[in-house]
């Protein structure tokens, strides 16, 4: 089992910056891809960013490009995620994940583990 503690969260401005953490314990994080999903109320889980075990290559949804980094500290195993010039649109629940599954990295069930979410809430 890989447990995941999200931090960071909160309530901004349009234009400022969060970033966010992802603290993982248990077994060894470092053999994991990890991700980060956003889920706003009354839709679907998004997928955001994700990196490879190694942090060798990152993906990111293109609402996002430009604007969020995702990156990752397996000495600290800790996944993060920088993101900038925050939109209202940007306003949602974020869940940090953690997998080896099969499939499109953009598809939540190619994670076995989920945190419990933290709030990031973006006022225009």
């Amino acid at each position: 089992q890989v447990q995941l503690v999200e931090s960071g969260g909160g309530l901004v401005q349009a234009g400022d910056s969060l970033r966010l953490s992802c603290a993982a314990s248990g077994r060894t994080f470092s053999n994991y891809r990890a991700g980060w999903f956003r889920q706003a109320p009354g839709k679907e889980r998004d997928f955001v960013a994700s990196i490879r075990w190694n942090g060798g290559s990152t993906y990111y949804a293109e609402s996002v490009k430009g604007r969020f980094t995702i990156s990752r500290d397996n000495a600290k195993n800790t996944v993060y995620l920088q993101m900038n010039s925050l939109k209202p649109e940007d306003t949602a629940v974020y869940y940090c994940a953690a997998g080896d599954g099969l499939g499109l990295i953009t598809n939540p069930r190619v994670y076995t583990y989920w945190g419990q979410g933290t709030q990031v809430t973006v006022s225009s």
